[in-house]
């Protein structure tokens, strides 16, 4: 499923190609033809993202979000588009780009009201300029749920993923099995600064990439890493391989339905009350 930063930098791509523009939209598949016909030949005023929802304004009170779960796929392209194929959910045409979407596991017509009512049940989101970490941290402080479980709960923190998850509690040294309410404070500021930092790189390349400077392929004299995620990470998916700090071999295990990745040299397990 892609990471908070992949729908801002689509919500991005949405507004440098189509914002201030008449749009033609129109449902190929079907299943999202009347929602479709509503925004035909209107204007898309903005675009915006929070976490892992995208939102495409039409007007206050008119908006298409889209949640691409685990199998939807948003290409953009030029004009004159090719014929469409009965997979696509929405096509946007304007002038000079056009974009398809595949396969989401939302695509709908909202009101402002209901789009209101997305962003209250999401936690704060590190790419969005007017959210905070104190949010978070009211939920993070009192609960008993591990750290590691905690940032993948879109209710806590919006738009943070399995790859994030794991390199950021990798760079700070933190125990992913330490309860939520045993982080002190200073550590999930940093976190959330990490976060926030790391999430933006991610937006402006289009990939993650969480080692430091000292630790990338060239500074280390290693070959860099093959893998279709695409960047230089410390521990994510990378099971039984060397820490590129201490050796250690770094480990996974099954937690909340998602597999953690952690290297117990450089996160040893700390006291849990």
């Amino acid at each position: 499923m892609p990471e908070g930063h992949t729908i801002h930098r689509l919500a991005a791509d949405h507004r440098e190609r189509f914002q201030g523009r008449t749009v033609r939209a129109s449902s190929p598949q079907g299943k999202f033809a009347e929602g479709a016909a509503l925004v035909d030949g209107q204007v898309m005023e903005t675009a915006e993202a929070h976490g892992k929802h995208l939102f495409l304004g039409f007007g206050p009170d008119r908006w298409i979000h889209v949640h691409l779960g685990l199998f939807g796929k948003l290409g953009f392209g030029t004009t004159p588009a090719p014929p469409p194929t009965d997979t696509v959910r929405l096509r946007l045409v304007g002038a000079g780009h056009h974009a398809d979407l595949r396969g989401p596991t939302a695509c709908a017509l909202i009101t402002g009201a209901e789009k209101q009512a997305i962003h209250e049940r999401l936690g704060p989101d590190p790419l969005r300029p007017d959210d905070d970490a104190d949010r978070a941290w009211q939920r993070i402080a009192r609960s008993r749920t591990t750290v590691a479980a905690l940032l993948l709960d879109q209710k806590v923190i919006a738009g943070v993923g399995n790859v994030y998850r794991a390199e950021v509690l990798f760079r700070h040294g933190i125990d992913p099995y330490l309860p939520g309410r045993a982080l002190r404070r200073d550590q999930w500021d940093a976190v959330w600064a990490d976060l926030v930092a790391l999430m933006r790189q991610g937006v402006q390349n289009n990939r993650i990439d969480t080692v430091r400077p000292e630790h990338t392929p060239e500074a280390m004299g290693r070959p860099p890493r093959v893998d279709d995620h695409g960047g230089e990470v410390y521990v994510y998916r990378r099971t039984g391989a060397a820490c590129h700090l201490c050796g250690s071999e770094i480990r996974t295990a099954d937690l909340a339905a998602r597999n953690l990745f952690w290297c117990p040299g450089c996160q040893p397990a700390a006291a849990r009350p």
